[in-house]
């Protein structure tokens, strides 16, 4: 496996002009930020934690795998390849626990939301009926009677045990795939009990067999996707309304001073939305001009913020998203936030001394989130959060009047436009309600194939962003169609590829299919949830052709993945017989039987396979050779 490289840009942190130009801001205002935290840290990297051969687990630790000194095995007699595969199993647990937990909020919002608990609707009855009769849930009677009985069976499908398969998993996944995992051992249960097994799995003495703990990681990964991830998204659409294509904007420069701004933070959407339905109150928007400002704002950061700018237009309330997690402190350092609420994950833990400097109150807005120096929490509750809404838009008009004339407000002038809101369903539409038209431009090459970018951001491979943007664009510019999702997403729309304009950029081929249809070279499918989204795609487009998935013309690529949530993802991708390339290279390079398995072995088990690269052109390379041989394979 290739060693992680780190690409230099000019002394430049971030590729985004908005955030390069906070960064030197915050650096004059002599506060720690993510980019000078990391030089440090970097200079006592260990090589055993980066090789995966380092293991804390008991007290006869911790041990490290080390030839040089003949410590070929822990004491407890584990050998390289498991001690790394272990260590990435805990990984996906805890990004797995992590989705699970979103999706479990879902499904008790919908059924509040049904019993006339929350401020939500049920907004797409459609696809309620639809999704209902699906997962064979009685449909009669009203859209609040079946949403009851749909979050019950969603509810169940977690828990769901070994002696009877998993509906969504029967409904969802392609036939072909089904099959093949009741061959492998890895056709999942709930994923509730994938995560007990997973988790007991790894402790220590039980499990000492890599490739065990690899079938594992990939049950997990399956359980993950269909268990959670589907179910979620399709909830949040019958709540909030499937996405469907409409222009939005993103970046730093939506931030006005003026007014009371709640930036939402996460990667539910729960407070976020409603919020900007109380923040539509004529009472509270007066209250918040009494103060002296224009109004009250609601602005999208991360996840959450990608949830709702997938589904709510831009207007006088919601004004959009500023970008990825790595824009977190630059917003802040703006001057113009009041309240940044934060939910489930990537909130930073420290913070606080942000919201000291610029005056901004944080408040925890999860059970999951605590940090340092933060004392307001709202924990979400389906049946409080109109409360939660009204409460958090109190704390920012009172900290407006604290901001307001106090604190200099620091506004890069960056907005950019992107189109959102792809949507399985807006693919179809836009392709006249059937597969066809994708497949015909599939076969005559305009489109060589298509990849999917689901992908968080991290600084260890170079500067913010810069994997992500560069990849996108060698992709588009081989005719290669991209879907995002993800930290990934947000720095593609930040960069201005998912908008119209960006066709320029691509090829002759995939440049003449976006005019055509009059949409970007990048998808925008949402956020790192809608990895379950793009598996829906993907299997359409392969029942369509009669074939397996791991005989499409398509890749995953995760071009700057940062954490567990990533991981579990890319396990799955493998499971689902797709090419899959990370970067940087993740901690199990000291297993060389491990590595063997991951990037050439498992390409003759499930059909994926991993593949390695942390420089753009070189990863482009792969990917697109991966495509061209499935094409030729296919006779197409």
């Amino acid at each position: 496996m290739a060693k992680r490289e780190r690409f230099q840009l000019d002394g430049r942190v971030s590729v985004h002009d908005s955030v390069q130009e906070m960064y030197e801001h915050i650096r004059r205002d002599g506060l720690t930020n993510v980019w000078d935290r990391f030089e440090p840290q970097e200079k006592i990297r260990c090589n055993f934690c980066l090789g995966g051969v380092s293991c804390q687990l008991c007290t006869n630790g911790p041990c490290r795998i080390s030839d040089n000194v003949g410590a070929v095995l822990g004491v407890c007699g584990i050998d390289r390849n498991a001690m790394a595969m272990r260590d990435m199993l805990l990984r996906n647990v805890m990004g797995t626990a992590t989705y699970t937990h979103h999706a479990y909020e879902a499904f008790r919002t919908l059924k509040a939301t049904a019993q006339g608990k929350t401020p939500f609707t049920i907004t797409d009855k459609d696809k309620l009926y639809t999704f209902a009769g699906q997962v064979k849930v009685d449909t009669s009677g009203s859209p609040e009677q079946v949403a009851i009985r749909l979050a019950d069976f969603l509810i169940g499908e977690l828990y769901r045990d070994y002696d009877e398969p998993g509906t969504m998993v029967e409904v969802f996944a392609p036939e072909p795939r089904k099959k093949l995992w009741r061959e492998l051992a890895i056709y999942p249960a709930g994923v509730m009990h994938e995560i007990k097994d997973a988790t007991a799995s790894c402790l220590t003495n039980v499990d000492g067999d890599f490739v065990s703990l690899a079938k594992k990681g990939l049950r997990l990964g399956i359980a993950c996707i269909y268990g959670a991830q589907i179910g979620l998204e399709m909830v949040q659409d019958i709540l909030f309304g499937t996405p469907m294509p409409h222009e939005v904007q993103v970046d730093l420069g939506i931030m006005d001073p003026d007014y009371v701004n709640i930036v939402f933070n996460g990667h539910e959407p729960w407070i976020g939305v409603a919020t900007i339905l109380a923040a539509r109150d004529p009472q509270l928007q007066a209250q918040a001009r009494e103060a002296g400002a224009k109004g009250i704002r609601v602005t999208g950061s991360i996840e959450c913020g990608q949830e709702v700018l997938q589904r709510f237009p831009i207007d006088d309330v919601f004004r959009g998203l500023t970008g990825n997690w790595l824009t977190i402190e630059p917003l802040l350092a703006t001057g113009t936030v009041d309240v940044f609420a934060m939910d489930e994950n990537c909130s930073p833990p420290w913070l606080a001394p942000y919201a000291e400097k610029y005056c901004v109150t944080l408040v925890c807005v999860s059970d999951l989130v605590r940090m340092p120096g933060v004392e307001k929490h709202l924990d979400y509750k389906p049946t409080e959060v109109a409360g939660q809404a009204r409460e958090l838009i109190r704390l920012g008009i009172e900290n407006f009047k604290k901001r307001h004339g106090h604190i200099t407000p620091r506004v890069p002038r960056k907005v950019q436009k992107a189109i959102a809101g792809f949507s399985t369903e807006a693919v179809l539409k836009a392709l006249g309600g059937k597969l066809d038209p994708l497949v015909d431009v599939l076969k005559a090459g305009k489109i060589k194939g298509v990849v999917a970018l689901v992908n968080c951001t991290t600084i260890s491979t170079g500067p913010h962003d810069y994997m992500t943007v560069e990849l996108a664009k060698e992709l588009i510019r081989r005719n290669i169609l991209i879907v995002s999702g993800g930290c990934g997403n947000h720095a593609l729309e930040v960069a201005g590829l998912a908008n119209l304009e960006a066709a320029e950029q691509a090829g002759e081929g995939l440049r003449e299919i976006c005019r055509s249809l009059n949409i970007p070279p990048v998808l925008s499918f949402g956020t790192c949830t809608d990895t379950g989204r793009i598996s829906m795609l993907v299997t359409a487009v392969a029942n369509h052709l009669g074939v397996d998935t791991s005989a499409l013309p398509v890749a995953v690529t995760a071009p700057q993945y940062l954490e567990q949530k990533a991981t579990i993802d890319g396990l799955f991708a493998l499971a689902f017989g797709l090419y899959t390339h990370l970067s940087p290279t993740p901690p199990v390079t000291g297993g060389p039987d491990l590595v063997k398995l991951l990037t050439e072995d498992l390409e003759g088990i499930t059909g994926g396979k991993v593949a390695l690269g942390d420089d753009p052109v070189q990863a482009a390379n792969g990917i697109e050779e991966h495509i061209n041989k499935k094409r030729a394979a296919l006779g197409i």
